[in-house]
């Protein structure tokens, strides 16, 4: 009888306790809606790209995110609709970070005094992580053998059909462009600099070992291209794939790898008083520096300084109609797009005129063809890296449209602060334009597609990548079948044909059992000499594109493999 009584007390009571709690008020949180909103309409740099390009309607995702926090319960619902909001943008740079947990009890007074710690512990706790870097795809292709590439750079070399004349691709694995991915070397530089464990790393501390371990991924990979040429490489194939970014480093890398001579995409940023401070800053140093240089350096740096005023005044804020939001904030190296390597070594400036100039790499340490290997998980600076070599026709781009995260940081980066949730907008400052006038968010589409997905396994990756024969093959027959007057019947009959060749149901993938490395390969190799040889003969570095492509009607196979296929 006593339980009866106390459910029959709980049950009259429980109106009362709900009445009693108060409601949840969606309003703090729409507040920190409107927050975001502000801060894309006024400080997204690729606002103008996702409203035209993409052709969303940003009311639309605004309007729909508010009704979904008015429908909201509680704060856990709301904050899972500003991060489906944010996720709707797929920009690698754009993002959410919530507050930790206040509960975190302090670390107690009397602790023990903390002990020297480890070089792989210093560096672990500076953000190295060996687990940054996975194996790629290009390792997974049939016929490849590593070698000993002498840097931090897996190495290896791969035979084709072409290989009987001596021909092989030479790969490299660059698995991210950010120092933090390669530990060893840190420790390297901490052993060999004598860097003190049981103090603190101060600023300048922090900027040395950052440097020197981009001197030793760019001497590396130097290195691991002479190795691979010596071993007989024809053909450099650089597998960016699962590649997540990094530094400007790639600008670096990039010129080692390319034939040719490269010029930076240009950058834009949005409007305002503080980049235009910046750059007259930048083009007052400049000014400064010239005094004391030589006649010769004392002309470029009144050229860059020049150049530098130039574009703090196309930076201005400006109120008319037509005045784009966007503006030209220089290259992607700076107030210079290209300038040979080592012109500037030795000089305390060269980063602020040509910022590539701090690493001491070489220009064009390959000389013939480059392949460069991508899929949807290759971000940022790879995006960076593969952008610069197609646009420069200096590479052909290969596996699956990138991710798409564009220009990141530039200088400085203030994150907002939402009012009421505490949580911190990241949004990118610039973006980074390609040849034809477009936003590197969009990704970079390959010049041959090979329908890798970030999420295949490496072994099935590679026989995707190694196998698009039988996929050339059928595409041909396509277009031979969409020029006949009975297509209908021919699509049958194809389609009759490829289910039976593959003993399966329609859904089986049409790849040869034993895949072989990619016909694109063995036309790079056939075009003979590299693309740096002769700009204007039979094998210029275009033609060969056009060859490894199916373009070219004289190449030795004409399968035609579109960026739209």
């Amino acid at each position: 009888m006593r339980r009866i009584a106390r459910a029959v007390v709980s049950c009259a009571l429980l109106p009362l306790l709900l009445a009693a709690a108060p409601a949840w008020d969606p309003a703090p949180w729409l507040a920190d809606l409107g927050q975001i909103r502000t801060a894309i309409d006024r400080d997204y740099p690729n606002r103008d790209w996702l409203t035209v390009e993409r052709e969303v309607s940003l009311d639309r995702w605004f309007d729909r995110a508010a009704g979904a926090i008015r429908a909201s319960r509680n704060d856990a619902d709301a904050r899972r609709v500003l991060d489906r909001l944010i996720e709707r943008f797929k920009d690698g740079h754009l993002a959410l970070h919530w507050p930790a947990a206040r509960d975190v009890a302090p670390p107690p007074t009397n602790a023990a005094p903390a002990t020297p710690m480890s070089v792989s512990a210093f560096c672990a706790t500076r953000g190295f992580d060996a687990g940054q870097v996975s194996a790629g795809t290009a390792a997974a292709l049939p016929g490849y053998r590593g070698i000993d590439g002498g840097g931090p750079f897996r190495a290896g070399l791969v035979s084709t059909d072409a290989s009987r004349a001596g021909a092989s691709i030479g790969v490299i694995r660059i698995g991210v462009f950010s120092p933090q991915g390669y530990p060893a070397l840190c420790e390297q530089v901490v052993a060999s600099a004598r860097i003190a464990l049981d103090k603190p790393c101060d600023g300048g501390c922090e900027e040395r070992l950052s440097s020197d371990v981009h001197g030793l991924m760019t001497r590396g990979l130097m290195q691991t291209v002479e190795r691979l040429r010596a071993a007989g490489a024809q053909v450099l194939l650089v597998d960016l794939t699962r590649n997540g970014g990094g530094t400007e480093w790639a600008e670096a890398a990039a010129r080692i790898v390319s034939p040719v001579p490269l010029r930076s995409a240009p950058i834009g940023v949005m409007r305002g008083a503080r980049w235009v401070d910046s750059w007259r800053q930048r083009a007052a140093w400049l000014r400064k520096e010239a005094r004391h240089a030589s006649p010769a350096d004392r002309a470029l740096l009144i050229n860059v300084a020049r150049q530098a005023d130039g574009i703090a005044d196309g930076l201005a804020p400006c109120a008319a109609p037509s005045c784009s939001p966007l503006a030209k904030a220089g290259f992607a190296t700076g107030p210079l797009a290209t300038l040979p390597a080592g012109r500037l070594d030795g000089r305390t400036w060269a980063a602020g005129a040509f910022n590539a100039a701090k690493f001491p790499y070489r220009d064009s340490v390959w000389q013939g063809p480059v392949i460069v290997l991508v899929d949807d998980e290759t971000w940022s600076a790879a995006e960076q890296f593969t952008a610069l070599l197609q646009d420069n026709d200096a590479a052909i781009v290969m596996g699956t449209r990138t991710g798409g995260a564009g220009c990141g940081h530039l200088d400085f980066d203030q994150p907002i602060t939402l009012a009421h949730s505490g949580a911190k907008l990241e949004m990118p400052n610039c973006a980074r334009f390609r040849k034809d006038g477009s936003n590197e968010v969009g990704g970079i589409v390959p010049d041959v597609p090979t329908g890798v997905r970030w999420n295949d396994g490496p072994g099935y990756a590679a026989r995707l990548t190694a196998g698009w024969r039988r996929r050339c093959r059928r595409r041909r027959r396509w277009q031979a079948a969409e020029s006949d007057a009975g297509r209908k019947r021919n699509r049958a009959t194809l389609d009759h044909a490829d289910r039976k060749r593959n003993h399966a149901s329609p859904l089986a993938t049409p790849y040869p059992a034993e895949p072989r490395a990619s016909e694109v390969i063995e036309r790079i190799i056939s075009t003979g000499s590299p693309p740096a040889a002769s700009a204007a003969g039979p094998t210029s570095n275009s033609r060969w594109r056009r060859i490894a492509s199916g373009t070219d009607p004289s190449g030795a196979i004409g399968c035609v493999a579109s960026n739209s296929s």
